[in-house]
């Protein structure tokens, strides 16, 4: 067998044989494999340089190249990595689940107890995200509320972070050993100088339980180096320190039943910084009086809570201290920071503090998308009938290439959309498990230049290395679009990842990269208009349904405003605009102004006009704000209750589109006069005209420039990178789920599928991540077949469903 396998292939490698190339790739995609076209592309490659090889070892060579690559991609295709990619979602899908059920614990315990510094300053709870409190929010959550610092100086301290968060302008210039207030109109936070655990601190704590006092609504209490100091840290001490204890044991069990009570864990100490009159207070000490709170307090009930998160941040940066026992302000920030969100997150619920919050219950929208997804799968169950749904392979959402179906839209197998319905289903529930339940730990992002860079030059390395001869050699052809959107999604999803965002040169250069898409969506649609002249409603409803239906979905699940993934909305907003100004009249098309300055000139009036409605737009808020805040546009447009951020978005881009197109006009007007020389091999221009723009577009950083560059050359413009342009096919698809299971808490944090191992767990939510893409790209594609038939009626009748729905959308949404 193998025997026959190599006689074909070398066959097949012949001069003679090499029309059987295609018919290899033509049956690997009857077969249904995703890589049908690298795979041929690999090959053909392989012949063309074995035919250009006399040395027998070289075809031999060549030859088991393209053979083990064949084998390899048998095995290792698409369709086994979303196969790989299920299993290990459902394996880590029960084994998180068990953890959260069978563990003990929760996100408060985790935030309360562990953590690590992921640079200076900047602590990480365990599997949750911690959220930064701002003065207001602080003083929103602690409305109405009497807060009780109990303790020494170390407690004292932590009263000081506490408040600045409230008051920056705070002073640490209270009475040592005596009791400070921070008295608000709403609130109250008070520090007590309770130094040792004796029966002073007895007696406050029975006044709070009895009633003899107000009952503060949070106790935050803890000593013990005193009682170290005070007795030399012999062992009477230590046995008095917890017979005190056991004594409160009760009475602070009491006061938890309408009070949250924390106690704080002693921090180590820097041995060789401290005084001769602290010489005793070791840590070996400290750890001795941390078991004794904990076997006494932590009682059958559980009901204190221990704050041993500040002492771990602590055990990091003991040594910058500068007495060797108080900490330094930015460690004791770390417990207050950690204080307010145990105390806040269930309250004010920011998407970014996912400690100690519960997943939130359904709205109705969610609801509703239930209701229709369940619909699907009984409909799916109950069907017994039709024939073996076959994939179709995916088409980008704003390729000019227009997928026709290859029968009516009234005699389609109703097997296959209910399928695709019910796939889309799954993948639905887990993006709501990764970023809506109470499953997954999440964890928030930390820039370093390394998190960035280093990931940054692997990705382009690998696209160097996966390049291929393109088939076609026109500036910014099919491959060359799809490998640029590919580079660029990836470098934005690496920016998004690393929290890039804090560093402002890489913020302002992805900013580009987003100009860049724009551009591509102007030069595109402009492209397909002026050529093709289709301005029927079918090309519309399709580019607008494989633009939004994923987001649309998304917004129903997810429970999110349209606005929220704003890229979607500006890129359908710009197609709009771009169908407008081609289709109303004057309709001029390639074929009317062909030789026609008149019509040229007319075209450009009409960008002109596009141009004069821009600006117009950008200079006058009052205007833009006014349209887009009407009912129900604004329904489309708002997020968080305005369009501001629709308006910063729109504004910032607002010259790309046009830029694309006008570029588009100019270029297929050089290429109609016959300026351009786009043979194989052939630089675009003469030699002098193309080193003169090379030069002008290497000293320049313009989108205009990184054309030039990768077209002008014949070699760089006759290959392309199959690895980005892999990506590039799927970029929208890969940029929207993002948001919800690769980054978490609504792009804010990292999702963790793998605790403990940061790499390793980038590597496997990665992979799910692009085969979760991947195949809804597909369930787009399959599914915008059916949703859009060609025919006038049944598509009129479609579109009035599809309003109908909207409407019942856009009404059940006001009423939360």
């Amino acid at each position: 067998m193998q025997k026959a396998e190599a006689a074909e292939a070398l066959g097949a490698a012949s001069d003679s044989a090499q029309p059987a190339v295609p018919a290899i790739a033509a049956a690997e995609a009857d077969a249904g494999s995703g890589d049908a076209l690298l795979r041929y592309a690999s090959v053909s490659s392989a012949a063309a340089r074995l035919s250009a090889c006399c040395h027998g070892g070289a075809k031999m060579a060549v030859l088991a190249y393209s053979l083990g690559k064949r084998e390899i991609n048998h095995y290792f295709n698409i369709k086994n990595a979303k196969l790989l990619a299920s299993v290990a979602v459902i394996i880590l899908t029960v084994f998180h689940t068990a953890s959260r059920h069978y563990g003990g614990s929760d996100t408060c315990d985790w935030l309360l107890s562990s953590g690590r510094f992921l640079g200076d300053n900047v602590w990480q709870p365990n599997g949750c995200m911690l959220h930064k409190y701002k003065s207001n929010e602080a003083k929103v959550c602690l409305g109405e509320k009497r807060i009780a610092f109990v303790g020494d100086s170390r407690v004292r301290q932590l009263f000081y972070s506490f408040v600045k968060m409230i008051n920056p302008d705070v002073k640490e210039d209270g009475i040592k050993h005596e009791n400070i207030p921070f008295v608000t109109d709403e609130f109250t936070v008070d520090f007590l100088w309770y130094a040792e655990v004796n029966n002073s601190l007895k007696e406050k704590l029975m006044s709070w339980a009895e009633g003899s006092t107000p009952m503060p609504h949070v106790i935050i209490l803890g000593a013990a180096t005193w009682s170290i100091k005070l007795h030399n840290g012999n062992i009477e001490a230590l046995v008095q320190y917890k017979a005190n204890l056991t004594t409160i044991s009760d009475t602070l069990d009491k006061l938890t039943e309408h009070s949250e009570v924390y106690w704080v864990l002693q921090d180590p100490v820097y041995e060789q910084r401290l005084s001769d009159s602290r010489k005793m207070i070791t840590n070996e000490q400290i750890n001795q009086y941390n078991e004794a709170a904990v076997s006494i307090l932590n009682n059958s009930k559980k009901k204190v809570k221990f704050l041993e998160a500040a002492r771990q941040a602590a055990m990091e940066t003991i040594s910058q201290s500068v007495d060797g026992l108080h900490l330094p302000e930015s460690t004791r920030d770390v417990g207050a920071m950690v204080l307010m969100n145990s105390m806040c997150n269930k309250i004010l619920k920011p998407i970014d503090g996912s400690c100690c919050q519960n997943a939130p219950p359904l709205s109705i929208i969610q609801k509703l998308a239930a209701v229709l997804f369940l619909v699907s799968i009984i409909g799916l169950l109950i069907l017994s009938y039709s024939r073996q749904h076959k994939s179709k392979p995916i088409t980008d959402v704003e390729s000019l290439e227009e997928k026709k179906p290859a029968i009516a839209a009234g005699h389609l197998n109703p097997k296959g959309p209910l399928l695709a319905i019910f796939k889309m289903c799954l993948i639905m529930l887990y993006f709501y498990l990764c970023d809506r339940a109470d499953i997954f730990m999440k964890e928030q992002k930390f820039y370093t230049h390394s998190s960035f860079f280093i990931p940054l030059i692997y990705i382009f390395v690998l696209g160097i290395f996966y390049n291929e001869n393109s088939r076609e050699t026109k500036l910014l052809n099919r491959e060359q679009t799809d490998e640029w959107k590919g580079w660029m999604q990836l470098v934005i999803l690496i920016y998004h990842i690393s929290g890039a965002s804090a560093f402002i040169p890489v913020y302002m250069h992805v900013r580009v990269l987003v100009a860049a898409y724009l551009f591509q969506t102007g030069y595109g649609h402009f492209s397909f208009f002026w050529l093709k002249g289709d301005f029927g409603l079918y090309r519309v409803c399709q580019v607008l349904f494989r633009l939004n239906f994923l987001v649309v979905v998304l917004c129903l699940v997810m429970d999110r405003p349209y606005q929220f993934y704003y890229f979607v909305p500006l890129v359908t907003y710009w197609f709009v605009v771009i169908y407008a100004t081609m289709a109303l009249w004057p309709q001029i098309l390639h074929k009317k102004a062909n030789g026609s300055a008149f019509w040229n000139l007319a075209i450009l009036l009409k960008l002109l006009g596009l141009l004069l409605f821009i600006c117009f737009f950008a200079f006058s808020q009052e205007l833009f704000e006014g349209v887009f805040s009407l009912w129900p546009i604004s329904k489309f447009f708002e997020l968080h209750g305005n369009i501001h951020e629709w308006w910063f978005r729109w504004k910032l881009d607002r010259f790309a589109v046009i830029n694309g197109m006008l570029f588009a006009f100019i270029y297929l007007l050089l290429q109609k006069c016959q300026v351009l020389f786009e043979g194989k091999g052939e630089p675009l221009f003469s030699t002098k005209v193309s080193n003169c723009l090379l030069f002008v577009s290497v000293v320049s950083f313009m989108i205009l420039a990184f054309i030039l560059i990768r077209n002008i050359p014949g070699y760089a413009r006759s290959m392309y990178s199959s690895f980005f342009a892999w990506f590039g096919k799927i970029s929208l698809e890969l940029f929207i789920c993002q948001y919800h299971i690769w980054l978490a808490a609504d792009t804010k944090g990292i999702l963790v599928l793998i605790p403990g191992n940061p790499t390793l767990n980038i590597i496997v939510s990665t992979f799910i991540f692009v085969c979760v893409a991947h195949e809804i790209s597909q369930i787009t594609n399959d599914l915008a077949m059916v949703a859009i038939p060609k025919e006038s009626g049944p598509l009129l009748k479609r579109l009035l469903g599809a309003g109908v729905f909207l409407v019942l959308v856009l009404f059940l949404s006001q009423k939360e």
